[in-house]
């Protein structure tokens, strides 16, 4: 009979970012390479959840099965990724930082922890630790809540160009998770999740594995994925299917794909199927109305083989043509819109889904970001009204 831990292993998606390969050999990832120096830069930032790893790392000592193990790995994640969102909200520091390094600071005492045990199935109990850590394993609404809303966001990353770089579209994630508010009656709510920024997560199939069981089961009412781009607000019209980035990941992995010979990315081993652009279906008129520091733009900017970049207005116009850039670009912002309305048309074609690149900023830059964030929700709050504007009028009809 197998094992809970072998069956864990066998049903989910693998890390690559570990060193699964040779369990008996502790290595450091090339995310956890830059803990040194990032200690040196910022030892306070470092340090904000210091005691929560502390714990982690005495907690492993104390395992005695794999069932306990993965329990623990589990609370312990689950107990980060809560005291992120609390320390967000309370501390208003507009900082995603300490959980980014925190949780590289776990994977590495959980892979030592494990050279010494000679565990067999490490890149599972590393999935385990980072889905717990990421908000992944807690997307639970509240019976209460009329409208359910989950919101994605990213990791800090191009680390090696600012050790110090913050992400607005994490911090957004933090401080809105939980987040619940009222609309003509009914309650709204607002659960968020952390993405990485690695393309190996993605070819495995993470973003799948989160959304299609809340697609598939109509457990959200609609989905926003959040991440870092240009000088202003841009909603993403039409995301495309391929890699053409020139920038890395942060496992310093390329996407391989180039303006001229844009790659597919993969599901699972095999090339991603689907055509070669989506189309954003959030209330984009009702969104750019927001108010703030940032003008709101609805992005139909695309890159392809055949035209080169032009300003599309529909599908339609798109049909015949092979994706170098959708409007988010050729990496991972654009391609979690690509695969998130991709799994929306397949199971739920009728929910708002679509992707915000807010603007961007320069390592740290506190007050931008908490403008970002207030700018954010101002666009939940329109895009609500405006889905309840359209059902009042269906209703009528």
């Amino acid at each position: 009979m197998p094992t809970l831990l072998s069956v864990i292993f066998s049903s989910t998606l693998l890390l690559t970012n570990s060193a699964a390969k040779h369990p008996g050999l502790a290595s450091f990832t090339v995310e956890e390479q830059r803990l040194e120096a990032a200690w040196q830069a910022m030892p306070k930032v470092l340090s904000r959840f210091e005691p929560q790893v502390n714990d982690f790392r005495i907690s492993l000592q104390y395992a005695t099965s794999e069932q306990q193990l993965l329990t623990r790995l589990q609370q312990h994640g689950e107990a980060l990724w809560q005291k992120a969102v609390q320390d967000a909200k309370q501390q208003r520091h507009h900082d995603d930082r300490a959980l980014y390094w925190a949780r590289l600071m776990m994977t590495k005492a959980l892979r030592d922890w494990c050279t010494e045990q000679r565990c067999e199935n490490l890149p599972a109990l590393e999935l385990q630790l980072e889905l717990s850590s990421r908000g992944q394993h807690q997307l639970s609404f509240s019976e209460q809540s009329d409208i359910r809303i989950l919101l994605t966001g990213f990791d800090p990353f191009l680390l090696d160009r600012n050790l110090n770089q913050s992400n607005p579209s994490g911090v957004t994630a933090l401080m809105l998770d939980g987040w619940v508010f009222q609309h003509q009656g009914q309650q709204i709510e607002v659960q968020s999740a952390m993405i990485p920024v690695r393309f190996a997560d993605f070819d495995q199939g993470m973003i799948e594995q989160l959304l299609t069981p809340l697609l598939h089961e109509k457990r959200i009412d609609m989905l926003l994925t959040v991440s870092m781009g240009r000088e202003h607000f841009d909603l993403e019209h039409f995301p495309g299917r391929r890699r053409s980035a020139e920038a890395p990941d942060n496992l310093n992995v390329y996407t391989g794909g180039s303006a001229s010979n844009p790659v597919l990315p993969l599901l699972h081993g095999e090339p991603l199927e689907g055509p070669e652009f989506v189309v954003y279906s959030l209330p984009y008129s009702a969104m750019m109305q927001a108010k703030g520091r940032f003008q709101v733009h609805d992005n139909r900017n695309v890159t392809t083989l055949e035209r080169g970049e032009f300003t599309a207005q529909s599908l339609a116009e798109l049909a015949e043509q092979t994706a170098v850039q959708g409007g988010g670009g050729g990496y991972l912002s654009n391609e979690i819109s690509y695969r998130s309305i991709l799994l929306r048309d397949r199971y739920a074609p009728e929910l708002p889904v679509g992707h915000i690149h807010t603007p961007r900023i320069a390592a740290f830059e506190p007050e931008t970001t908490a403008a970002i964030v207030q700018q954010i929700q101002q666009m939940i709050r329109l895009a609500i009204a405006s889905k309840a504007q359209k059902s009042a009028t269906l209703t009528e009809e």
